[in-house]
């Protein structure tokens, strides 16, 4: 047994006896009812309980939660699940995942919009089609490509929950040689209606469909909450595990593209690495609390200080790690270019080798120690027109460490610290349900980030047809911000750069229209930007000096016509600088399905197919040894669609999923499935999954 296999066990185990934990405790516990079940029967205990007839029997009173977060209908639902805004202490309600729609969406990375462009595996790296989703963030830049698949400090769930809830998923397929696999599990448990925790662990990998093709990652988020009439504290814990073989692509597309060359297995194909990996790591903590102060006198029947002016004072803490090693050998970066070539002529993966002419090993580190106060002013009411304003103000201590020719020679191998200080600040408020509005800033006046700002807002305006929501929105950000370390500054065996990047300055303006009674949402957005850096054909990054206007529309349909669904995802992109921003014309994501009952309200199944499409268009490519998408302009990709078939089931509370995935591989003479420049999508293959929660 291996140790993977050990470790989920374990876990099961783990999971098993928390979820049998409640009922353990309330089967010893006595009852008024029959007193001889606990003390036993015939005992003198039970004797002397049963004849004292004149006994009060005491009530216990179930405390209802009393916090300002959640208004008195959330507070009512059996479940809540949030994320927290570490720098205002706004919550953020997200519900939990557990509908039978969407269920065959297995990949993270293809579940937003139109989904992302990817390596073709499950776990590897990969970048949203749309501009507008692309993170632009000067901290942990060589971990943006896994941003789909990381547990970030943004993103930890909270819950309150009545009774302890589990969910256990698993999801495989492939044959032993190139089995994939998909293990997750959460559970949440509150010990008062205040206090509650709740442990999400994933992990994610494929032994390899195309040669030297494997992948394995872990996340683990651990948190912990106490959300009290006045005082709230959130805590979690993060980490993410990466280890990744790296193959660098075909070492020519037309081994899949030109059926002349139809390789009988896909690990036979020669691709450009043979021993190349990453390896990437990321711890990260955070605590965030804060305390009201409220105006007038609270009752003990207030159950919230939502309601009265009040003044919250708050702290937050968090630590942030990063740490990435990149290696290979000179023998496992050889490759013969066999269709073209003579015979025996070699090519290098990589033109340099600067510290090793054998062997690379390339570590980067990045951390970052924020400690920052805040304070929430509430003047009336947290649901008023004015509804909360902030204002808080942080420091930042920022370490990076790189191998350094200089640093080698010196023997100092210090990290390189930087410092900076910002204050931010916002307000927001709503009329009732038809109109919300907020606003807010940041700025770094002092420190490494000096002059970097951030600034915007959006509103929404809301009527209502027989209950339903008709919304239209805006919003408007304005962004000055600096260079990323790694662009300004980088050293390994392969590449080195030392740069004078100047700031970005980036504007963006939307508007959106939801019509959710007909399944309908519309979206337009539109980004100037000046300054942009971007990765170029030496796969080393590049800021071009004039602006370049992006603009997209977003179109979301969802028809219902009695039991057949015809959902439809559509996004037009143009970009004025195809070469600096990369986008396609068209992408789209389209899902049909028929849905019917087998046994109502017991066994529910959905039949279809979904598709995935883009235009041609010079789709970036991937570079290993800097972990970074990069801009080239040597093949188009897309024009392909590509289609997966499904069969999923509600059966109470377990969803099972049955998929074909890229059924359509060969079947219509085109072989051009990528989605990034010389790495195909994985060929055809069956899935088998369920996922089961539990409320006990």
């Amino acid at each position: 047994m291996t140790g993977l296999r050990r470790f989920k066990y374990t876990l099961l185990i783990v999971v098993a006896m928390l979820c049998a934990l409640p009922r353990v405790v309330y089967a010893q516990r006595p009852t008024a009812d029959k007193p001889s079940e606990f003390f036993g029967a015939g005992s003198e205990a039970a004797a002397q309980e049963e004849a004292d007839s004149t006994k009060k029997k005491k009530e216990r009173v179930k405390r209802p939660l009393e916090s300002y977060h959640f208004d008195d209908t959330t507070r009512s639902t059996r479940i809540i699940v949030w994320t927290i805004d570490r720098y205002t202490n706004h919550v953020k309600n997200i519900g939990i995942d557990t509908m039978q729609t969407g269920f065959q969406i297995q990949y993270p990375n293809l579940r937003e919009e139109v989904g992302d462009a990817w390596l073709g595996n499950i776990g590897a790296a990969a970048y949203p089609l749309s501009y507008f989703r692309r993170v632009n963030s000067s901290k942990h830049s060589f971990s943006r490509v896994y941003d789909a698949y990381n547990f970030d400090i943004d993103d930890v769930r909270f819950f309150n929950v009545k009774k302890p809830h589990t969910r256990l998923e698993y999801i495989m397929a492939g044959q032993t040689a190139k089995l994939e696999e998909d293990f997750a599990v959460t559970h949440a448990q509150n010990v008062t209606p205040e206090l509650g925790f709740n442990v999400d662990y994933r992990t994610r990998g494929t032994r390899g469909v195309y040669m030297w093709q494997n992948t394995r990652d872990k996340h683990l988020s651990l948190a912990a909450n106490y959300t009290g009439k006045k005082y709230t504290v959130h805590a979690g814990y993060v980490y993410n595990n990466y280890v990744i073989r790296e193959n660098g692509g075909l070492v020519d597309d037309r081994m899949v593209k030109d059926s002349l060359h139809n390789y009988e297995l896909s690990t036979t194909i020669p691709m450009k690495l043979s021993d190349a990996r990453n390896r990437i790591k990321n711890n990260s903590f955070f605590l965030t609390q804060s305390y009201g102060l409220p105006f007038k006198r609270i009752t003990d029947n207030d159950f919230t200080i939502g309601k009265a002016p009040v003044l919250f004072i708050g702290h937050e803490f968090e630590y942030n790690r990063w740490w990435r090693k990149y290696t290979d050998t000179y023998a496992g970066c050889e490759y013969n270019n066999i269709l073209d070539s003579l015979p025996n002529k070699k090519y290098n993966f990589y033109e340099n080798w600067y510290l090793n002419s054998t062997e690379s090993r390339d570590s980067t580190f990045e951390s970052s120690l924020e400690n920052r106060v805040f304070i929430q002013f509430q003047p009336w009411d947290r649901d008023g027109v004015i509804g909360v304003i902030d204002a808080g103000v942080g420091v930042d201590v920022e370490k990076f460490y790189q191998f350094r020719l200089d640093q080698y020679l010196t023997g100092n191998r210090a990290a390189d610290t930087r410092t900076s200080y910002y204050a931010y600040g916002g307000i927001k408020g709503n009329v009732r349900k038809y109109f919300d509005w907020q606003a807010d800033a940041r700025i770094h006046p002092f420190g490494y980030r000096a002059g970097e700002l951030s600034i915007g807002g959006r509103a929404t305006a809301s009527l209502y047809a027989k209950g339903k929501p008709i919304s239209l929105g805006g919003y408007f950000r304005y962004e000055h911000r600096m260079p990323n370390y790694w662009e300004q500054s980088f050293y390994s065996n392969h590449f080195m750069w030392n740069n004078s990047f100047g700031f970005t300055d980036e504007t963006r303006f939307g508007v959106t229209f939801d019509l959710p009674i007909a399944g309908f949402s519309a979206g337009f957005d539109q980004s100037v930007v000046t300054g942009h850096i971007y990765y170029g054909t030496d796969f080393k990054p590049h800021q071009h000096s004039d602006a370049v206007s992006v603009s997209s529309l977003y179109l979301r349909e969802d028809l219902a016509i009695k039991g057949f669904h015809l959902n439809h995802r559509v996004q037009a992109q143009f970009s004025s600088a195809q070469e600096v921003i990369p986008v396609p014309l068209v992408a789209a994501y389209l899902s049909y399905y028929y849905e019917f009952n087998v046994v109502k309200n017991v066994l529910k199944l959905q039949v279809g197919i979904d598709g995935r499409y883009n235009t041609k268009y010079y789709a970036k490519g991937y570079n290993p040894a800097t972990g970074q998408f990069y801009n080239q302009r040597d093949t188009e990709v897309g024009n392909y669609v590509y289609l997966d078939a499904f069969i999923t089931a509600k059966w109470k509370r377990m969803r099972i999923l049955l998929k074909l995935q890229h059924f359509n591989q060969n079947l219509w003479g085109r072989r051009e499935y990528f989605t990034v420049a010389h790495y195909p999508l994985n060929p055809r293959i069956f899935k088998l999954g369920i996922s089961w929660t539990f409320y006990d």
